[in-house]
């Protein structure tokens, strides 16, 4: 399948990852259950939005519904959510202690990222994470060269990243 496909053969998408997460802490309060209403709050959505997505997560065996509008995650669910939160911690951490994005951009940045990389590459990254937060020399040093990193290339010719073309440039330009 060519990588761009890839992203739609996702069968979490960024709503339904929204939406059990959504149930997962709103079933917090309520032993696990939640309301259309109070799902819907929390998103700041429409209830009929709300209801329209339940739908797609039941097919999908992600929820299950009870009694006077109530659902609450399936096993599935909650495999599902309790991933999808912990890849925006690990990606958050890296965007905003590696990286240095700044804490408000470094939020949108995990959750539109959360639910689209591999589960695998949550735990890669994880494993990256606590590495550098180790205190093993190793790490301290490479966080540190990392950070004096300047922003231009020194030859973009030989630049294994940027392969002829610099890619610092064209970043520059796009903004």
């Amino acid at each position: 399948m060519e990588t761009w496909k890839e992203f739609e053969a996702n069968e979490l998408t960024h709503s339904a990852a929204h939406h059990l997460v959504a149930i997962y802490e709103v079933g917090l309060k309520y032993g696990g259950w939640a309301r259309v209403s109070d799902i819907a709050r929390h998103l700041d959505i429409t209830r009929g939005s709300v209801s329209i997505n339940l739908r797609a997560l039941k097919k999908r065996e992600w929820i299950e519904t009870g009694e006077h509008h109530m659902v609450r995650l399936c096993a599935k669910g909650l495999k599902a959510a309790q991933s999808v939160m912990a890849k925006r911690v690990v990606v958050k951490a890296f965007l905003s202690d590696v990286l240095g994005t700044p804490d408000p951009q470094a939020e949108i940045d995990s959750c539109k990222i959360e639910h689209l990389i591999a589960h695998s590459t949550g735990q890669r990254l994880a494993r990256f994470m606590r590495f550098l937060g180790s205190g093993d020399p190793v790490a301290t040093e490479f966080l540190e060269r990392f950070r004096g990193v300047r922003g231009e290339c020194p030859d973009n010719r030989t630049c294994d990243v940027c392969k002829g073309h610099c890619l610092v440039d064209e970043l520059e330009r796009a903004i």
